[in-house]
């Protein structure tokens, strides 16, 4: 049941998300996802609420206001800024084309927010991907080219939305660009999407490998030939050379 009206705030939202934490999950997620100094997620807070539990909360507050929601993405505590985000999946997704534009609007305005993986994997595709299926692309690739670890993997995981319509152009360009970035979330990611792509014609994937599999990251890889019969495994495996290792966060 959604709450009433005039308790459609972000404090609200935080509030409900308090009522599920978990003291002993939040410690495991805290290591879980790098948050100790020099880690990829630095700094960030976890309260320990389980994914499910946020996205009953999404359609609680499906109706937030854009106000209150960027409250949400602007959090410190990290399941705050996944509600946000995954309100704004659901509004991007339910909206009209006005509603979409703002949502994309939000999204790309609130990026510094949107820094931990679980953050890009579950939203990106659906907002950024989807906006940009009849669009001018560019961006993605000014996106790759950044500073930015999470840039980067935004830019790979917002192709999912094309491969899943059997378009992979994008996705195999991009993945050519980060080949041969230092950082293993950027290698799981695009090996990822080699991954997708091959499930829907594994000759475009193979020729991809052909061309790059000698040296491209070991970990990018290992995920895009993961559905590979074992010999054809064994055997990509055993012609690559292992490379230097990049910047690893398993």
């Amino acid at each position: 049941m959604k709450t009433s009206a005039n308790q459609q705030t972000a404090a609200e939202a935080v509030r409900r998300l308090c009522e599920s934490a978990d003291p002993g999950q939040a410690a495991v997620l805290q290591r879980f996802f790098k948050t100790g100094p020099g880690e990829y997620g630095e700094g960030d807070v976890f309260i320990g609420v389980r994914v499910p539990q946020t996205r009953k909360l999404v359609r609680v507050f499906a109706d937030l206001p854009p106000a209150e929601t960027k409250k949400l993405v602007r959090s410190k505590y990290h399941e705050a800024r996944l509600l946000g985000l995954l309100i704004w999946v659901r509004q991007y997704q339910r909206g009209d084309a006005k509603q979409r534009e703002r949502v994309y609007r939000l999204y790309t305005s609130h990026l510094d927010g949107i820094n931990n993986w679980d953050l890009i994997d579950t939203t990106a595709e659906h907002i950024i991907g989807a906006h940009l299926w009849d669009r001018d692309r560019a961006i993605l690739y000014e996106w790759a080219e950044s500073d930015s670890l999470w840039l980067r993997r935004i830019a790979l995981l917002s192709t999912f939305h094309f491969i899943k319509r059997n378009e992979y152009d994008d996705a195999l360009r991009l993945a050519e660009r980060l080949l041969n970035d230092e950082h293993d979330l950027i290698h799981k990611a695009a090996g990822w999407m080699l991954r997708e792509i091959g499930k829907r014609d594994r000759r475009i994937e193979e020729a991809f490998l052909k061309q790059h599999a000698r040296s491209m990251p070991r970990t990018m890889l290992r995920y895009a030939i993961e559905h590979f019969p074992e010999p054809k495994r064994r055997a990509y495996l055993k012609a690559a050379p292992a490379r230097a290792p990049g910047l690893h966060c398993e």
